[in-house]
C-alpha cells in the first residue's frame, strides 16, 4: 500500500478471531495506522472482561448493539472483585451503556465492560498505539479458546506482557 492509498474494510469483512467467549473483528491493525487498531468486537451474554488499567494504551469504545455495564474512572477502592459496585471520589458510578454510547479511556483510568444481558453486544474499540492490542487479542482467545472457565494465571501473565494491570477477573457464562 503506497502513502496515496487509504483502507476501506467493508461490512462484515477483516480477519477474525473467535472463541465462546468472544468474536473479535480486525478492521484496522498497525500495518495500516501508526495511530490505533480498530475491531469490532462481539460480547457475548455473561462475558466479564474484569477491571484492569493500562498504563501507556489509550483506548475508545463505541457500542453498536445491545448493551454492556461499563466502568471508566477511578474508584475510591480498587477492591479484588465486583467492579460494577465501584464508585469514584466524585460519585461516579458504572453505567449501563446503550447503542451510541462513547467511552474513551486515558492512560491509567481503570476501566471494564460486561454484557449483563441475555442478548450479544457489538462494539466498536479502537486501541492505541498499535499492534499491542492485536497480539494480545490472537493470544487471550486461544486461551479461552478451550472453553470451561478461563485459566486466570495464563490471562494474567498474557496481560502483563501487554501493558495490561488485571484489577479484577475476566469470566464467562
Amino acid at each position: 500500500m503506497t502513502a496515496t492509498e487509504g483502507l476501506l474494510v467493508p461490512p462484515g469483512q477483516g480477519r477474525v478471531v473467535q472463541a465462546p467467549a468472544q468474536h473479535v473483528t480486525f478492521k484496522v491493525t498497525g500495518t495500516h495506522s501508526r495511530m490505533a487498531s480498530t475491531f469490532e468486537v462481539v460480547v457475548p451474554p455473561g462475558f466479564d472482561v474484569g477491571a484492569h488499567v493500562h498504563t501507556r494504551s489509550e483506548e475508545l469504545f463505541y457500542v453498536l448493539e445491545g448493551e454492556l455495564d461499563v466502568l471508566a474512572f477511578e474508584p475510591r477502592v480498587r477492591t479484588p472483585d465486583h467492579w460494577q459496585r465501584w464508585e469514584s471520589t466524585s460519585g461516579s458510578r458504572v453505567v449501563r451503556a446503550t447503542p451510541g454510547t462513547v467511552i474513551v479511556v486515558p492512560p491509567g483510568c481503570p476501566h471494564a465492560f460486561a454484557n449483563p444481558t441475555d442478548e450479544p453486544a457489538k462494539m466498536f474499540f479502537q486501541a492505541s498505539p498499535p499492534p499491542d492490542h492485536e497480539r494480545y487479542f490472537e493470544e487471550l482467545l486461544e486461551i479461552l479458546a478451550g472453553g470451561g472457565p478461563p485459566d486466570h494465571a495464563a490471562i494474567e501473565e498474557l496481560r502483563a506482557r501487554y501493558d495490561i494491570e488485571q484489577l479484577t477477573p475476566l469470566r464467562h457464562r
